[in-house]
């Protein structure tokens, strides 16, 4: 099956028609959150998306616990995903990866049963992630408004407990699966090759760093330099007081306490031999 995004920034006429002639043998739909598409597709069957972090990581989170091998065709602003994985962002030799890469399981994270692909955020810096894949198509204005709500947040404390031991007040944490997240926010150099997850140590610690960082990526094009302090982990408990928000990815699950564990995943990505 190729699943095919139109909203993805990079699509277009001409290159739909390449990606229909190039998946000639496979079943293409468009890209509808809504559509079953476990009655379309054969147990085992290969899936190629061609899209953003949205539709990829969407397919991602759906098929986690299959044993499906799924092939990514980026065409993202951001393509978080497929540059951790080292996937070319270059269509033909995307293209070639998905029909002709080697399958490898990848590492999900999972967050209170929910899976997430890129971070779980407890905090603001969740807030901010959701808002950073909107800053695309936002004014400065209009995200300098957005961005108040993050200013006037409260500190909240913490407590971690498993495979890392601590706490302390901070505005938010973050445990990263991919080193940049939502619009491309530096975290740390994590792969989902990588058996691990990362906590990421002064990332969205303060009100200053969740809007430099946010303002960098969003509007000035600017990673950062990826020098927080990081521990990996396979399994934490994280308590806090007052209780706070809880993102998988850019999606609100709920609040505190959150158990959080990295997963080896039953599907297999395609890539670069």
């Amino acid at each position: 099956m190729l699943v095919v995004s139109r909203r993805a920034g990079s699509m277009n006429d001409q290159l739909e028609a390449k990606l229909r002639t190039a998946f000639a043998d496979h079943l293409v739909v468009d890209f509808d959150p809504s559509q079953d598409l476990d009655k379309l597709l054969s147990p085992k069957a290969r899936i190629v998306v061609a899209g953003g972090d949205g539709s990829v990581e969407f397919v991602v989170r759906k098929f986690a616990d299959s044993r499906h091998p799924i092939g990514i065709v980026p065409l993202g602003t951001f393509n978080n995903l497929a540059r951790a994985l080292s996937i070319p962002t270059d269509l033909d030799r995307a293209i070639e990866v998905a029909r002709d890469g080697r399958s490898r399981a990848i590492t999900l994270g999972r967050v209170n049963g929910r899976i997430f692909v890129e971070a779980c955020a407890i905090g603001l810096f969740g807030e901010t992630i959701a808002l950073g894949d909107q800053a695309k198509d936002m004014e400065f204005g209009k995200l300098a408004g957005k961005l108040k709500d993050v200013i006037a947040a409260r500190r909240f404390h913490n407590e971690l407990t498993g495979d890392i031991e601590g706490g302390g007040s901070a505005m938010s944490l973050v445990f990263s699966n991919t080193s940049t997240i939502g619009s491309q926010l530096q975290i740390s150099d994590r792969t989902p090759i990588d058996p691990h997850l990362e906590f990421s140590v002064h990332a969205g610690r303060t009100r200053t760093d969740i809007v430099e960082r946010a303002v960098k990526s969003a509007l000035l094009k600017q990673s950062g330099d990826g020098a927080d302090q990081v521990f990996r982990f396979g399994k934490l408990e994280v308590k806090t007081k007052p209780r706070v928000r809880v993102y998988a990815d850019n999606f609100l699950v709920g609040r505190t306490p959150a158990t959080i564990t990295a997963e080896t995943s039953a599907l297999k990505v395609l890539l670069p031999k």
